[in-house]
């Protein structure tokens, strides 16, 4: 209602507003008009309907601010997973309909079928996402059940004297040797081009007797062929149905297909297996569950074979095969054949098998010969046949270990509430071991294209192209990659997820540098491939200097390390690689890391050359390279003048030590029972003394050598001297075998970083770091400087320390090792590890 008002009345008693009807008009007797009073509630309608508008534009505003909100989140959280936007350096399905022809018909003639399996013993593949997937079991007859076993995926269980490659040029052909206890199997393939799929090729799987007493020996040979998608596969089988003679196929990528399966001389019984497998990484779980069984034979025995056409037997009639096993079960010696023939090959000039496969074996071993003389000249430099002999090998196993994977890595940010899947996407790469880590790690492989490059660039140029490929929208590559299910089996659960925070040396920089002085980079080739992946090198570049800054200007920090754990000595860094070396023992916000920061000078350097090759610009690359390799900044960032040693900077005490928990009080004895012995407590870390404070760490190992390993100290530096005064001292990092990753004389030697964690980068030699050191007295020696001779002499004998230990350790164990005993040069960890142990070669060869 209108607010009353007052109004003036002649003198005399007040009156009271009566309100009559005249003539359909309403008048107040104290003057005021009803016009008055509709006015009046006009305002109030006003009023009523602003309130409403305000009400709604707040709920608009609301709705909308929710809606951006959403928006917003989901836009941060996805950019975990969304692919970056710029063209690909490689296209990794021949069946997209983006590749060029010319890239097709390469990929499929050339590296499209391959030994891309490296986890498995022996296996065929091709690069794409549903390959037909072939490969080898064996087992060895008439022995008592509990050493029944079936060889399938590389195994440390399995504990083979021996395995791996001789010969493998990554292209055509290879030799591989398998010592087992008693005989030896080699697996030789070989390749030959034609038609639209992809070509033929051939395996010969042979067993020879090895002990010195004839061999009662009964091997079974199991080569199969999977598919792993789309396709159908049909067998035929002789007259009696105990021999599977070949399989034929078609799938989208192969077209038609036939798989031969040839007699083998000492034959004693033949068997097959034709079944349904959900999955290629399960094959010898449905081998041993479904399709094996016991047969009688002769003397009373019983022979293991395969049981047949399993859906047949039972009558299955609406699932179609899709794994198809031939066995033969010989004695000592044979060969056993296996021809794989692409029905588009029209041409063929003859079976790639007899005597065709020995003549094409011979010419690719005299070619893998020469061509390995012509880029390392070993025979020149005089080394032995048998040391050139294991050089071959040791390279073999790293082209060898190359493998194609198709999946998608399991990722995660700040931004998501739980890991999702990143984009399915393909990766060619080398793996560091083939027992394992059959997967690609991102750091590892910059060091393996150290030599791959020296050895085949285009196949450099191809497996850092994948990895690029892998780069997010942030500019971000998961630094472990674990993809398909095969790959996914071996991994434990806790290292599956990836988080986008962390890092990985940019080691990759490496290997492209490695591609640029091996090949022309004015041949039409480099230009391709710089112009390719420097847009993809930007962001990446870009990636690491705003997410892995550190807290003072210039000064760089891993991520990824856990502040809250009580449970490690010294929380590792497994973002640097170099997982438990001794960091700040109290991972905080103020830490600076001074790897990552001779990382980043690195490939500042590199950028600023490849942005000058494709007419981008250079100064802030330069500027980033000059202000990182400014030695006096340097050592005002990462000098500790107490210690005489360059070090990380961070929250740090060194009285830190691990002590088990006291066990809570034992309950109160009840009659006629035991008191229960007391709970085996956890060890903890516990602090000793001072609070921890923010000072160098000064632990002397890998990571204080760091700017002499990738060279950002001046030749005439004072420092340079210290550095190499301290390398060759034997109480810190100098040993007969190589350098030491932790100096003798630190706390944390050879110390357990948790009860269960044994020491890992605290002491044993480590073969990466030690040619960056032997590849930087090369540099350094042949410098102008105060420290040439010093470094010439250290070289020498640094370089004649490994490679000796190296090899003596393969002639001994037949492996090549992860790490080595800085004590008595034993190899130790993962084997065979033909990652970047095979650096060795290069050492060899003097190659840097």
């Amino acid at each position: 209602m209108a607010r009353k008002r007052n109004i003036q009345s002649p003198p005399g008693p007040n009156k009271m507003e009566v309100t009559s009807v005249n003539n359909g008009s309403t008048t107040n007797q104290g003057g005021i008009s009803q016009r008055r009073s509709s006015k009046q509630k006009g305002i109030l309608s006003a009023a009523k309907t602003n309130i409403g508008l305000r009400f709604v534009a707040v709920v608009i505003l609301s709705s909308v601010s929710i809606g951006f909100y959403m928006w917003y989140t989901y836009s941060l959280a996805s950019k975990v997973y969304t692919p970056l936007d710029v063209p690909k350096v490689i296209n990794s399905n021949i069946n997209n309909k983006h590749v060029s022809l010319k890239q097709s018909q390469q990929t499929q003639n050339d590296r499209f079928w391959g030994t891309y399996r490296p986890g498995s013993y022996f296996g065929m593949r091709t690069r794409s996402s549903n390959s037909l997937v072939t490969g080898l079991m064996w087992f060895t007859q008439f022995l008592p059940a509990k050493k029944f076993s079936v060889r399938h995926n590389c195994e440390h269980s399995d504990a083979l004297p021996k395995f791996g490659w001789l010969m493998h040029d990554g292209v055509n052909f290879g030799v591989q040797e398998i010592v087992e206890k008693g005989f030896t199997l080699m697996t030789e393939f070989v390749k030959r081009p034609g038609g639209n799929h992809g070509g033929d090729w051939s395996v010969r799987i042979s067993g020879k007797n090895t002990t010195k007493q004839n061999s009662t020996s009964v091997v079974s040979i199991l080569f199969y062929a999977a598919l792993d998608g789309n396709g159908k596969m049909q067998y035929r089988t002789s007259a009696d149905g105990t021999y599977l003679q070949e399989i034929q196929g078609v799938t989208n990528e192969l077209g038609q297909f036939t798989m031969k399966f040839l007699q083998s001389k000492n034959t004693i019984k033949t068997h097959y297996l034709s079944t349904y497998s959900p999955s290629i990484h399960v094959l010898k779980d449905v081998v041993m569950k479904t399709g094996l069984r016991s047969y009688p034979f002769k003397g009373g025995k019983k022979i293991v074979g395969l049981v047949g056409d399993v859906l047949k037997i039972n009558q299955i009639t609406d699932i179609e095969p899709n794994f198809m096993v031939h066995q033969v079960t010989l004695t000592l010696p044979f060969e056993v054949e296996v021809v794989f023939e692409s029905g588009s090959f029209a041409q063929r000039p003859n079976h790639l098998s007899g005597l065709v496969l020995n003549q094409e074996l011979a010419k690719y071993k005299t070619k893998f010969d020469g061509d390995f003389e012509q880029k390392f000249g070993l025979v020149k430099k005089g080394y032995s046949a048998k040391q050139i002999k294991i050089a071959k090998a040791i390279l073999s196993n790293l082209i060898g270990g190359i493998g194609y994977f198709y999946g998608s890595s399991i990722v995660k940010s700040k931004y998501t509430s739980k890991p999702v899947d990143y984009w399915e996407s393909a990766l060619y790469t080398a793996v560091p071991s083939r027992s394992f880590f059959p997967r690609g790690f991102l750091w590892d492989e910059g060091f393996h294209n150290l030599l791959i490059s020296q050895w085949n660039p285009d196949i450099s140029m191809d497996i850092i192209g994948h990895w690029l490929d892998l780069m997010n929208i942030e500019g971000w590559i998961p630094r472990e990659q674990i993809l398909g299910q095969e790959a996914r089996s071996r991994v434990p659960d806790e290292f599956v997820v990836q988080n986008n925070e962390n890092a990985n040396p940019p080691t990759l920089f490496l290997s492209i540098q490695s591609i640029l002085r091996t090949i022309d980079s004015k041949a039409e080739t480099s230009k391709q491939f710089i112009s390719r992946i420097f847009p993809r090198l930007k962001v990446w570049y870009n990636w690491y200097n705003t997410t892995q800054s550190g807290p003072v200007p210039s000064s760089y920090c891993w991520r990824g390390r856990d502040s809250k754990t009580d449970r490690e000595l010294n929380p590792k860094t497994l973002t640097s690689g170099l997982d438990d070396f001794p960091r700040a023992s109290h991972p905080s916000d103020s830490e600076r890391h001074i790897d990552l920061r001779c990382w980043m000078a690195l490939a500042s350097g590199i950028m600023a050359d490849l942005a000058k090759q494709v007419d981008e610009p250079t100064e802030v690359y330069k500027a980033t390279h000059n202000l990182l390799t400014d030695n006096a900044l340097l050592d005002k960032l990462h000098w500790s003048p107490s210690k005489m040693i360059y070090s990380d900077f961070g929250n740090h005490s060194k009285t830190v030590f691990l002590q088990r928990l006291q066990p809570p009080p034992p309950p109160k004895p009840q009659p006629g029972k035991r008191i229960p012995p007391p709970p085996k407590m956890p060890m903890v870390r516990k602090l000793k003394g001072s609070p921890p404070k923010e000072t160098f760490v000064d632990s002397f190992g890998y990571v204080s050598l760091f700017p002499f390993l990738l060279q950002v100290l001046e030749p005439n530096s004072d420092k340079l001297g210290n550095v190499l005064k301290d390398l060759k001292d034997p109480n810190l990092l100098w040993t007969k075998y190589g350098l030491r990753s932790l100096s003798k004389s630190d706390p944390m030697y050879m110390k357990y970083n948790t009860e269960h964690d044994p020491p890992y980068w605290r002491g044993t030699i480590w073969i990466n770091m030690n040619f960056l050191a032997v590849r930087a007295l090369n540099h350094y020696s042949n410098i102008d400087g105060p420290h040439s001779d010093t470094a010439w002499q250290l070289y020498q004998e640094l370089r004649k320390n490994l490679i000796t230990n190296i090899l003596k350790q393969y002639d001994l164990s037949g492996y090549v090792w992860e790490h080595y005993s800085d004590v008595n040069g034993k190899g130790q960890g993962t084997h065979p590890f033909t990652g970047w142990t095979s650096l060795v070669v290069l050492m060899m060869a003097e190659r840097y």
